[in-house]
């Protein structure tokens, strides 16, 4: 089994790509969204069975998690996806590399709506790319709603980006509010929390994707 990361090594391997290699963050978005929607569109074809093509819905926060999610959006889009985004958060809060990719979003003509004004149907798939692996503690009262009509909606299937919201990807513990997803897509490693007993029913299906960190950096943060 290979070794998993906790929050702060996959902190460090951020750090390092971006400060000594050069590589910027919308680089390693771009990547990790990109082969976030590669993961997707797969998980699209498995569960497609006889059932109509779905849209899919992704569900965004303000943060880097949030933009990865408008990443996985385009990426989807341009493979000839029906996508709509449900933006949880002021659009002024945004990170600067995900406010890069809603303004691509948005000139891509992407519906770009609120929460409560999206509906998910019972042949949708819906992403989660509300929180990342940064989150610990309890969810806002705001997110946490966000998160139980996620969990409540009737849908085909939930793949959550990174980490399952609300949940602590050290300790694997859920929150007050965290998402049930059927597989989740996680960058650069597996992460500690989800070999848990605690974490198997919200993390499903654990697919790792790459972000384009050189296996160096990796490796030097894992040995330390």
């Amino acid at each position: 089994m290979s070794t998993a990361l906790t929050r702060e090594q996959v902190r460090q391997v951020d750090r390092i790509a971006i400060e000594e290699y050069g590589i910027s963050g919308l680089v390693l978005m771009e990547n990790a969204g990109r082969n976030a929607a590669c993961v997707i569109l797969d998980e699209l074809t498995r569960t497609k069975g006889n059932a109509p093509t779905p849209v899919v819905v992704v569900f965004c926060g303000t943060g880097n998690n949030g933009g990865d999610g408008f990443v996985i959006a385009r990426h989807l889009v341009n493979s000839g996806v029906d996508v709509r985004i449900a933006l949880a958060g002021e659009k002024a809060r945004l990170t600067p590399d995900a406010a890069a990719n809603h303004r691509i979003c948005e000139a891509m003509g992407i519906s770009i709506v609120a929460p409560g004004a999206t509906d998910v149907s019972a042949d949708d798939v819906v992403v989660d790319a509300l929180l990342g692996t940064g989150f610990s503690g309890q969810v806002r009262e705001e997110m946490a709603h966000v998160i139980e009509r996620v969990n409540s909606a009737q849908k085909r299937s939930v793949v959550a980006i990174d980490v399952p919201s609300g949940l602590d990807c050290d300790t694997g513990e859920s929150s007050n509010a965290t998402i049930v997803a059927d597989a989740t897509v996680t960058f650069v490693a597996d992460k500690v929390g989800f070999r848990s007993n605690a974490a198997r029913r919200f993390v499903g299906r654990v697919h790792v994707a790459d972000i384009g960190a050189p296996p160096e950096i990796i490796e030097r943060v894992r040995q330390r």
